[in-house]
């Protein structure tokens, strides 16, 4: 569904000094609000919809002719609300869009595309974005975002613990990292894991999954594609750090406090997001603050992907104020600006130009998520992701558990994402012209 902008295309001439006058009176009445300043409507979701406020007066101040209103929207709430809204026809001038929502929307025709805006740019340049980051706001080769801030997963490790095993470092293959993990769990002793993967917890095999270089979906996301044998690498190294004994079987909800359990050594490593930077600073004791640190991830023959998520700032296509949601969409692009988010908010910025600032170089915790930000994937770019990425969660608790053999956990994962993609094979096959 490819949609037009309402009103788009040429306008009538008009025959009839009456048309004309009817016109100009038109105009006339609305004279009276051109005169005051444009509104332009930003929806942000959860406390960036409560932060971005503070970057708003400033805003405006560069921007006489412009106000910004805010509308602070919770997580929890956004997918739908932004639904409700694109079939209302009250859609806002600007959002924010977690990256894995852009291909949802743009099947639905509510953006923006945002390739000739960028072309005309004095502050966005593709080239000044992590790379893989900028890709998934691109669907069918048009773009459709402009990263706002990002997020990746690193491994977050004890280096005292690490140091006891004999490493200054963690490897950077799988089985370096593997043996660096055996050798860890004979000086935590029985009761300790090396690593933590929370069987609930979808990125950690889909990382590994990836790492191997196999597409999560084949055929233009027609098929899963989880028994390539390059996916099924990854996954049978993930499912094997559980049955050799170094990570625990457990859910999320079956740890009572996973910083506690890092705290008292009887977890020494895991992967998740730059949340967690705040997150350790301010639950860990102040005598271990000095003994944990941040590592890109181990992949099969050197340095591994990881995931390119974060959120985007998306143009609605109904809107009305198109010049002053770019104005607004610049400035939040700007270094200066992304830096100030982070130091508001912990979310790191998408320019790698935001980087050099000393507040992000000289943070070591910081440092693991640059260098892997450049070596990161985004998920295929098809609506149906989330419940994707859960099927595979799904299957590998089985294989974690030992309720089933990879092999038949990979076969049951192609069979139940096939199942959920059938919609989308209808769809394309009936867009496909006729041979």
């Amino acid at each position: 569904m490819t949609g037009r902008v309402r009103g788009a295309g040429r306008t009538p001439v008009l025959h009839t000094l009456g048309a004309v006058a009817a016109l100009a009176l038109l105009a006339a009445g609305c004279g009276g609000e051109r005169e005051g300043p444009v509104e332009v409507l930003f929806w942000g979701m959860g406390r960036e919809g409560e932060v971005v406020r503070e970057l708003v007066p400033d805003f405006e101040r560069r921007n006489p002719g412009i106000r910004v209103r805010v509308q602070q929207i919770p997580w929890t709430a956004a997918h739908e609300k932004l639904l409700t809204a694109f079939v209302g026809e009250a859609t806002p001038d600007v959002a924010q869009l977690g990256n894995t929502w852009v291909p949802e929307f743009v099947v639905l025709g509510a953006l923006e595309e945002l390739g000739l805006w960028v072309e005309r740019s004095a502050v966005i340049h593709e080239a000044d974005v992590f790379p893989g980051i900028w890709d998934t706001n691109v669907v069918d080769g048009r773009l459709y975002g402009v990263p706002w801030y990002v997020d990746t997963r690193v491994l977050f490790y004890r280096t005292d613990i690490l140091a006891e095993a004999g490493y200054d470092s963690i490897p950077r293959t799988w089985e370096g990292w593997r043996e660096a993990l055996r050798r860890m769990k004979a000086v935590m002793g029985p009761d300790g894991h090396p690593i933590l993967l929370p069987t609930n917890e979808w990125p950690q095999p889909v990382i590994l999954g990836m790492q191997g270089g196999a597409p999560l979906l084949r055929e233009d996301g027609r098929w899963g594609n989880f028994s390539d044998p390059r996916f099924r690498a990854g996954f049978e190294f993930y499912v094997s750090l559980f049955r050799e004994g170094l990570a625990p079987a457990v859910s999320g909800s079956e740890i009572a406090n996973r910083y506690q359990e890092f705290a008292e050594g009887r977890v020494a490593m895991m992967i998740t997001g730059p949340w967690e930077i705040g997150e350790f600073r301010r639950r860990l004791p102040p005598d271990l603050q000095d003994r944990w640190m941040t590592a890109p991830l181990p992949g099969p023959d050197g340095p591994g992907i990881s995931l390119a998520g974060g959120s985007s700032l998306v143009m609605f296509r109904r809107s009305q104020r198109k010049d002053a949601a770019w104005k607004l969409i610049e400035f939040l692009s700007e270094p200066a600006q992304q830096l100030r988010f982070y130091e508001l908010t912990g979310d790191l910025p998408s320019r790698r130009d935001a980087w050099d600032d000393p507040v992000l170089a000289n943070d070591r915790h910081t440092r693991a998520f640059r260098e892997q930000l450049e070596r990161v994937r985004p998920l295929p770019k098809v609506p149906e992701n989330e419940l994707i990425v859960t099927k595979v969660f799904e299957q590998g608790e089985r294989a974690a558990r030992g309720a089933a053999s990879v092999d038949e956990a990979l076969r049951a994962l192609d069979a139940e994402v096939n199942r959920i993609l059938e919609k989308r094979r209808w769809l394309l096959a009936r867009q496909e012209p006729e041979q």
